[in-house]
């Protein structure tokens, strides 16, 4: 071997031991930092204001670099801060934080620590709703910076959930437009390529305005939500669509179309697992009850296995009842069992429908085999006052559901069963022509102003006539007088 080959050799030995240096400095420095965060870890048990100091080091130790363990401690300190109510502090810690999701770890594992962070602000009573639109806004800016769509639309999702739940709707209406504009075409029309993502901002949106009662919008969204093909929407979504288009449909007491939302909204929930699947089975039996139905709801396949549910037991004994027409039953079984069905506010809302239901079924039922009965009968074998029996009376004789009339005087229901139903019709019939007969009033006046007009000119030429035969039947009296005397 040469002198230069030696020297060439050297060298090369030389620049391996300085790599190798180098890495072992990296190394040393990388282990220095990993013990130091563990170090801080252990210190959150017995102090958290060491603890926070002892995370500090650890970014310190990166000299600037944001690497994966500042990014853990930058966590760690945030989290620390809103344990002991610091609530700035929390969210100066935060904003050091959020550069280090630009390149510290994959998008997943930045998302997760992002999320973590927002789940813990959004999920506590103690912080005002102002801080949490603080650290959300952060967020969803340092999101547009990355131009990390994805997590972008779920982080402003998870925003209008939150504002949802705590009912600050005029907040929750800016969130769902600029989520709405993240999903159009340039033209302004939806992008029927994002297809999920507008079913679940159509999730929210009507969720909205089921609370508000704007049925009208409402609707609007309903149909466009059911009219997305372009995606396949989580069941849990679909469940939530379904049950507000039912809450609709009962608003407007369309019974039959509730009934079939309200199904199709437990067999989504039932799919999804959610809970959510036992208070939509309540309003499903509701729904089956006040349409008359003479199927039970639990006879479904779907149905059928929480028929003995403990929650679901009262309105099964309800339907029970119900099917039955015991009024006691049913009544009892409301009062007894208040938490589970009265306590609920939407369920709460159409008891008396469903009461009057059976009342219903209960007085036709009782009036069959009379011509006449007293309202107190009723009024005992109804459970109710008198007053609301003669109030349910008059709703049932105007829906002609009864024929009859109510004795005032001496507190009785006469009902006329022996008039034939040719009578009834011409009856109806006669009601009818009156109605159009008014809506003419005005022309039928003139006429009949004319008519009297003439009627009573008529009348005074024949009160002329009446007289000149009263002066002639005198005379002929007269007449005839003046020839009885001469007979005389």
């Amino acid at each position: 071997m040469s002198d230069d080959e030696d020297m060439m050799y050297d060298d090369d030995e030389y620049f391996d031991d300085d790599e190798d240096q180098d890495q072992n400095d990296s190394e040393s420095e990388g282990v220095e930092i990993e013990n130091q965060y563990y170090n801080s870890k252990g210190l959150i048990d017995e102090s958290i204001p060491d603890a926070i100091k002892s995370y500090e080091k650890v970014v310190d130790l990166e000299n600037g670099e944001k690497g994966e363990w500042g990014f853990k401690a930058l966590k760690k300190i945030t989290k620390l801060y809103f344990r002991i109510g610091d609530f700035d502090n929390m969210l100066e810690s935060f904003k050091k934080f959020l550069p280090y999701t630009k390149s510290s770890a994959s998008s997943n594992y930045i998302e997760k620590g992002i999320n973590s962070v927002l789940d813990m602000v959004s999920s506590s009573n103690t912080i005002e709703l102002d801080m949490i639109q603080k650290v959300f806004d952060l967020t969803l800016k340092s999101l547009l910076d990355t131009k990390n769509e994805r997590v972008w639309f779920r982080t402003n999702l998870k925003l209008a959930k939150l504002l949802f739940e705590k009912a600050e709707y005029g907040r929750l209406a800016k969130i769902l437009r600029d989520l709405h504009k993240s999903c159009e075409l340039e033209d302004g029309t939806d992008d029927q390529k994002k297809g999920s993502q507008l079913v679940d901002i159509y999730a929210l949106e009507i969720q909205m305005y089921t609370e508000t009662k704007n049925n009208k919008k409402l609707k609007d969204l309903y149909k466009k939500a059911l009219e997305i093909k372009s995606a396949i929407p989580h069941p849990r979504i679909m469940g939530i669509i379904r049950e507000c288009g039912g809450k609709m449909h009962m608003a407007e007491k369309e019974w039959e179309k509730a009934h079939t939302d309200f199904f199709e909204a437990f067999k989504n929930y039932d799919e999804a697992g959610n809970s959510r699947r036992i208070q939509c089975l309540k309003y499903l039996v509701l729904a089956c009850m006040l349409m008359l139905s003479t199927i039970n709801p639990f006879d479904s396949t779907e149905a059928k296995p929480y028929k003995n549910d403990p929650d679901i037991l009262a309105m099964t004994n309800l339907v029970m009842a119900y099917e039955k027409n015991d009024i006691y039953a049913f009544e009892k079984i409301l009062k007894d069992n208040r938490k589970t069905i009265m306590d609920d506010p939407f369920i709460r809302m159409y008891i008396e429908d469903l009461l009057r239901n059976i009342r219903t079924q209960v007085l036709l039922k009782l009036l069959k085999p009379y011509t006449r009965i007293r309202i107190s009968f009723i009024s005992k074998e109804l459970n109710i006052p008198s007053s609301d029996v003669e109030s349910l009376l008059v709703s049932l004789i105007l829906d002609n559901k009864i024929r009859g009339s109510i004795d005032q005087v001496n507190q009785q229901l006469e009902l006329d069963t022996a008039k034939s139903s040719a009578y009834w019709k011409y009856s109806s019939i006669h009601k009818w022509a009156n109605q159009i007969g008014q809506l003419n009033g005005e022309t039928n006046y003139d006429n009949n102003n004319n008519n009297n007009n003439n009627n009573n000119n008529n009348n005074n030429n024949n009160n002329n006539n009446n007289n000149n035969n009263n002066n002639n039947n005198n005379n002929n009296n007269n007449n005839n007088n003046n020839i009885i005397i001469k007979l005389k």
